[in-house]
């Protein structure tokens, strides 16, 4: 029997009309789709009238998760791997799946679409030719210092993502050990109450200081570049 094949799929980060022509087709037709989020997901299949098998495949479960699904994809199913939105794998869960089904010879194709950090950078007015993702930072103060003094000279812009209630802390990280770069703040991007704050870092820092913040946040930060202080 050939296996199936895992299909990699983008979905919407926010507006549901984010979603490839080619995504909507590959969750058609797949005998089951794996998603962070079954009731995110639930919402999106329903808006495009998908009526497919849903099954969580999230952090807490993945490890003895995927063995079942690379069970199925080697009875010759199809599965879909969404996340709770944006692409699989990229800060959320993916790799064990992507690694185990790509260690037992079953094919891995990419659906490619929407990813915050790209739709961030992208608007950002910081250089986009080269640049470093580094996901969320530790949420410890020592921790996450320590990460930020091994970025202090690295000079293609970085990207990151952050929750609300650390975004006031990891700035004020920044600002010591980083000096006052240029930033760009994305908040909720997509979605009705999108944001986007640019400045310095203590500028970011000041706008952030008056209002309430919720939502997803993806904070770009420029490289090191010869008028930075080191810190």
């Amino acid at each position: 029997m050939e296996p199936g094949v895992l299909y990699v799929v983008a979905t919407p980060i926010g507006n549901l009309e984010d979603i490839t022509l080619r995504a909507i087709r590959i969750l058609n037709e797949v005998d089951l789709i794996a998603a962070e989020d079954t009731r995110t997901t639930k919402i999106l299949l329903q808006h495009y009238t998908i009526t497919k098998p849903l099954t969580s495949y999230f952090e807490h479960n993945e490890r003895f998760k995927a063995p079942l699904l690379i069970r199925r994809l080697q009875e010759g199913k199809n599965v879909a791997l969404v996340t709770e939105a944006g692409t699989p794998g990229v800060s959320d869960p993916g790799y064990r799946l992507i690694t185990e089904a790509i260690a037992q010879g079953i094919s891995v194709i990419s659906v490619p679409g929407p990813c915050a950090a790209i739709a961030a950078l992208a608007i950002s007015g910081l250089p986009t030719h080269r640049f470093v993702f580094e996901g969320f930072l530790p949420p410890k103060t020592g921790k996450r210092k320590n990460v930020l003094k091994s970025l202090a000279a690295e000079q293609r812009t970085l990207v990151f993502y952050e929750s609300p209630h650390r975004i006031m802390g990891c700035l004020a990280d920044m600002l010591e050990i980083f000096g006052n770069r240029r930033g760009v703040i994305a908040r909720e991007l997509t979605k009705y109450y999108e944001e986007i704050l640019r400045g310095t870092l203590s500028d970011l820092a000041e706008k952030l200081g008056t209002t309430t913040i919720k939502g997803e946040i993806t904070l770009i930060v420029e490289g090191h570049t010869l008028h930075h202080k080191s810190q």
